[in-house]
């Protein structure tokens, strides 16, 4: 083995990061963060002195002000031990559908987070990013892909062709899923829910579909966009239903 990982496994008081978190420390790299700042970086120093002496295994509990001048006032209990991986439990399935400006830039942004597995999907293969942690897919017809996302997934329609988008809100409103977001306008939210009612979908079902998604606000830049959609799908799982009411009735 060569990499030590580090856990979080038990905090007091004010600490940078909560018990669970981890970070895998190699002699040349690092992946994952236990809250950076002087604390991280000692835990670093312990960890390559561990690949350098051949230590196993090491416990300390750290205190953040006196222990290492932080002003955060807790303390924390790092464990070290040989690993290869940081084995982290899987995140949550987020499918985001369109890999042009904003759909790159959303996966991107969420794609560091462990709460998402990130799947980035399109009809075009030779603009598919490489992005850490994304498992890029080519789909000629990402609507016939639909029904094989796992029924608890987030999805973000944001491709570049309202045909598709139309389809695929036609194709998940047919499956189960935990959430769907639609890149567009007021008028591109109400032209869709008559096409999907023709389509014979009940009103209750359609209104499952937050559309606009991202906080305005922030503005129309992609990143803007991708900043203010990943702050929706970061923070409690009823935001996204309380955003579409705000839609709905605003």
């Amino acid at each position: 083995m060569t990499a030590i990982r580090i856990t979080v496994v038990r905090t007091a008081g004010s600490a940078p990061r909560d018990a669970g978190t981890r970070m895998l420390v190699r002699a040349d790299g690092t992946i994952g963060t236990i809250g950076g700042g002087a604390l991280e970086w000692q835990a670093m120093r312990d960890a390559r002195a561990m690949l350098a002496d051949g230590r196993t295994h090491l416990t300390r509990t750290i205190p953040l002000g006196p222990g290492l001048g932080q002003c955060c006032g807790g303390s924390v209990t790092l464990t070290w031990e040989r690993a290869d991986t940081l084995d982290e439990p899987a995140g949550a399935p987020l499918w985001i559908w369109g890999a042009g400006h904003v759909g790159a830039a959303l996966a991107r942004v969420v794609a560091p987070h462990p709460a998402y597995d990130v799947t980035l999907i399109d009809a075009r293969a030779d603009i598919l990013p490489d992005i850490v942690g994304v498992t890029p897919v080519h789909a000629a017809r990402p609507d016939t892909l639909a029904r094989h996302a796992p029924a608890d997934a987030d999805h973000i329609i944001a491709t570049h062709d309202h045909a598709t988008d139309l389809a695929l809100c036609h194709a998940l409103l047919s499956h189960d899923f935990a959430s769907l977001g639609l890149i567009g306008s007021a008028t591109k939210r109400a032209r869709f829910r008559q096409r999907l009612s023709a389509l014979g979908h009940a009103p209750e079902q359609i209104a499952r579909i937050a559309c606009p998604i991202g906080d305005p606000s922030l503005g129309k830049h992609p990143q803007a966009l991708a900043v203010g959609v990943a702050a929706v799908l970061m923070g409690p799982r009823d935001r996204m239903d309380r955003a579409r009411h705000r839609e709905d009735t605003g």
